[in-house]
Parts: C-alpha cells; structure tokens; sequence
C-alpha cells in the first residue's frame, strides 16, 4: 500500500475507532455539558496517549506517519483488543510489528481437501483470500445449497449471506452473522488492501446492501475461530451447530470452516436426516480464484 493510502486508512480507523468509545470507557469524567461529536474528541485521544493533539490531528488526517511506540500508546488510550491491534499495525504498513505472512493462494491445498472428503457427517468449507470459498463436503451442499451450481466469481461466503436469498433467510441470527462476517473481511482485507478483487467485492455489497456499507465503514475487525449458528432449514427446520474454524498451519491463510452437532440432539438428528437424502457425488469440488 502507497505511504498515502496507508495514512489515510489509519486515519479513518482511528476515527472510526474513537467514535465507539465513550468517557466512562477511557475512564475520563463526564463533563455533564452537550457535546458536539460522536464519542471521543480529539483532544481526548491525545491526552490518553500522552501525545500532542496537533499531532494527534494530523496523524488522523494522514499528514503524518506513527512510529511503533506511537501506534502502541493509541492501542493502549483506544481500547484496541488483540485483533484490532493487528490491524493497526497492518494499516500503519509497520513490517517489524506486522506478523509475517506468506500470500494466500487460491488453489485448495490437497491435505484440506483429503480432510473434506474424509468429513462426511459435518458441514464443511474451505475459505481461501477474501472469504471465497475453495472447497465443500457433501454436507455442506446438504445443509446450505448446491455450491457447484454458483458461478466461482460469485462462490463468496460474505458475498452469499448478503445476496443469496436462501442462505440469508437460512440464518436466524443473520445480523449478527453477517456483521461478524464483514468483520473477518475487514480483517482479512488489511493483510492485503491493494487486491482489485477485494475492492470489486466491497463495492459491490455497499451498492446492493446499507448493512453492509454501515458495517464496513464500521472498521471492526474479528478473527473469531468458534461460536455457535443457529439456522432455519427449509426442510428438516431449525439446527443450532457448534462452528470451529482452524487455519491452516502453512500460513497460506485458508481456512476450514467446521459445522458439527451433538449425536444425541434434534439438531444431530437433523444433520442426519439431510445427509440421507442428500445425492451421493464424487468428493468435494472447488474452484481456483
């Protein structure tokens, strides 16, 4: 990323970030008077860094590059969690702060896909760059749809919950799912900011989806690798499965996306049933992108 681009993203972060932060949250008193902005000002940024608010202000307004003890103070006066200070780090374009990381191919690596054919009673994705789906099992075609049949430039998870009507009705929970989603993305985005498909795919969701516009300009950044999904089946009803995601160990960046249920529960049960009627076909198929 050019030395400007890079200034005026960490600028917009910072701004976006003190604009969800209140007094009570920085442990600074309430003033009790009407105040003018959303969130912290400026000034108070700069005195719980313990830096000048001249500076504060042009290091917002990209006039500026921050030094690592600069980026670790505003960490610390930001509330910054482990995450978003990994993306502060990549957006201030800091290599000795930065974990290094090898770019991310988009063929599927063989070992996750022995994994996926050997995975036959829980859903499973492989996501590459961008959150593009690589990879599925048998399961996964049952539960959400048949992933062959998507064309490969539009086979995106964050591209599927906004715009597929039936895996976004499929989500009981979409906004939480969905913001979660934009969140990784926006995470996944600052490892490598300057990929002309990343900007195509966040173009087009901020035209077809307020939500995710609103979201994106939010600057939350996740890598959550557990939680919980509830869905609402048109066939078999609703299934509340346990999500593990675990990356892969050669820093490739793919991920494997796990869905699995209890045996002994209605949701087991469920799976079940739709994998006994789902078509038997040969292996899990992707696409390169």
């Amino acid at each position: 990323m050019a030395a400007a681009q890079e200034s005026r993203e960490l600028g917009a972060y910072l701004k976006a970030r003190r604009a969800q932060l209140q007094l009570h949250d920085v442990g600074l008193p309430e003033t009790g008077g009407r105040r003018r902005v959303t969130g912290l000002r400026r000034e108070e940024v700069a005195l719980l860094a313990s830096i000048s608010a001249d500076y504060y202000t042009r290091l917002e307004q990209g006039r500026v590059r921050a030094s690592v003890a600069v980026l670790a103070t505003l960490a610390r006066a930001l509330r910054l969690d482990e995450d978003q200070q990994t993306y502060l780090y990549e957006l201030a374009g800091t290599p000795n702060a930065r974990p290094r990381r090898r770019r991310a191919t988009q063929a599927m690596r063989p070992p996750l896909r022995r994994l996926l054919d050997q995975l036959e009673t829980a859903p499973a994705l492989v996501l590459g760059k961008r959150m593009h789906i690589l990879g599925w099992n048998r399961a996964a075609t049952a539960l959400y749809t048949d992933f062959a049949v998507i064309p490969p430039v539009e086979r995106n998870y964050v591209r599927l919950l906004f715009t597929h009507p039936a895996i976004r009705a499929m989500h009981i929970d979409w906004d939480h799912d969905a913001r979660d989603a934009v969140a990784a993305l926006r995470m996944a985005a600052a490892t490598d900011p300057d990929d002309p498909d990343l900007a195509r795919l966040v173009g087009e969701l901020s035209v077809v989806s307020s939500a995710f516009s609103t979201w994106w300009a939010e600057h939350r950044v996740s890598s959550v690798s557990s939680g919980t999904k509830r869905l609402r089946h048109p066939v078999v009803g609703d299934l509340t499965l346990d999500c593990d995601t675990w990356d892969s160990p050669d820093g490739s960046g793919q991920r494997l996306v796990i869905l699995t249920a209890a045996a002994d529960t209605p949701s087991g049960d469920a799976l079940r049933i739709l994998l006994s009627w789902a078509p038997r076909e040969p292996g899990p198929t992707g696409a390169e992108r």
